[in-house]
């Protein structure tokens, strides 16, 4: 297939940015974050150095870093433009926040006496 093949369906563009040595550099990056999270799930929390109250955000955290290298790289929203980029990012942490928010409301509702 030659590049003009790629170009005319649209991958040509994507697929030229992701070399195989940052496919690999992502990976460890992926891998590095992964090594982080079990090193505190397995050692920090058993051994009360941090308490769960404090991994847990910290795990939030990784993991989002995580969704954003996998999203970036993998589905090569980085390549992409920021327009596109804006109209799948804003209405996700629209939904997010709205969750977050009727999570918050109903503990309200169960508090109520009727």
């Amino acid at each position: 297939m030659s590049s003009a093949d790629h170009t005319e369906h649209g991958h040509g563009e994507e697929h030229a940015s992701m070399t195989r040595g940052k496919i690999w550099q992502v990976f460890f990056i992926l891998l590095g974050i992964t090594v982080i999270e079990f090193f505190i799930a397995l050692y920090l929390v058993p051994k009360d150095i941090i308490g769960i109250n404090i991994a847990n955000p910290i795990y939030i955290i990784l993991t989002l870093a995580k969704a954003f290298y996998i999203v970036a790289f993998f589905m090569h929203l980085k390549f992409e433009k920021v327009g596109l980029i804006y109209s799948l990012v804003v209405p996700i942490l629209f939904i997010i926040g709205l969750i977050l928010v009727l999570t918050n409301e109903s503990h309200h509702w169960l508090d109520l006496k009727f």
